[in-house]
């Protein structure tokens, strides 16, 4: 069965006035002769995203999308009314966000994270800037200290909300994030605490022993070279994390095994080697 909002394998099963028909095998869809590149043939397989166009039926095109149904995405406004606002994903069809399915207002230009999904009653693509009731609450596929995907969504007062996996949301607090984040950005973080409640936290640091003995030989290594670090107990978690892209737990952590080992003295605002 050929899917709204997906790719989907399709073969070139004809031609008419129209465009190029392809098909699963068991349904048939167009592809316009404004959607056909050059050299392809009847019997070629394509991979083609299916939508709706604004008569209601299904169409086909080669083109990349910026988002597919069931995924977050960063989308910007292409235009405002009084029932909603029209995203771009480009393509020729917008994708259409109703006004109760907006966290805020939505602005002209401005851009929005957003859940795409297909309307079980219309079979359109429609989207949601509300990500809260689009993710999993339970059956989490990782565990504290895991590795995973993140897509930042917006700034709270307590963090960075951000989406995980493309399947759940957790929390980045203010004091986890040393360097300047926006909505969209998508990189890699770390599960910090999985509470009782089912709410996550979120690191931009791995934790662990391996991370603190990756930390060290780094900062020895700095050391070897430049014989002192102007960096201690005292300095700021912004100061050290433009340094060594740390958090100042890992690296006062790091220090400390360093100045154990007799290797580095250290006082506030300085670490050399011995």
């Amino acid at each position: 069965m050929i899917a709204i909002g997906k790719y989907n394998k399709l073969r070139i099963a004809a031609k008419n006035n129209q465009g190029l028909s392809l098909t699963d095998g068991t349904e048939e869809v167009l592809l316009p002769f404004t959607e056909v590149p050059n050299g392809i043939n009847l019997g070629d397989d394509v991979e083609a995203f299916i939508y709706l166009n604004k008569d209601g039926s299904t169409v086909a095109t080669l083109k990349e999308v910026l988002a597919t149904a069931d995924e977050f995405a960063l989308l910007t406004v292409v235009s405002v009314n009084d029932d909603g606002a029209f995203l771009d994903i480009g393509i020729d069809k917008d994708i259409f966000v109703p006004k109760r399915e907006q966290k805020k207002p939505m602005e002209l230009g401005e851009s929005y994270v957003v859940f795409v999904y297909v309307d079980e009653f219309s079979n359109k693509l429609l989207a949601s800037s509300k990500v809260d009731q689009f993710v999993e609450l339970h059956n989490f596929d990782f565990e504290e200290g895991d590795a995973v995907d993140l897509l930042i969504v917006d700034k709270s007062d307590l963090g960075y909300n951000a989406i995980i996996n493309n399947e759940f949301i957790g929390l980045l607090y203010h004091n986890e994030v040393f360097s300047v984040i926006e909505p969209g950005q998508r990189t890699t973080g770390w599960i910090k605490k999985i509470r009782m409640e089912g709410k996550i936290d979120l690191t931009l640091q791995p934790s662990g022993f391996g991370h603190i003995l990756e930390t060290k030989d780094y900062i020895l290594e700095e050391l070897r070279i430049v014989g002192e670090i102007n960096l201690g107990d005292k300095s700021t978690p912004e100061e050290i994390y433009n340094r060594f892209q740390v958090s100042k737990s890992a690296f006062k952590k790091a220090i400390g095994g360093l100045y154990k080992e007799r290797l580095i003295t250290l006082s506030d605002h300085q670490i050399k080697l011995v």
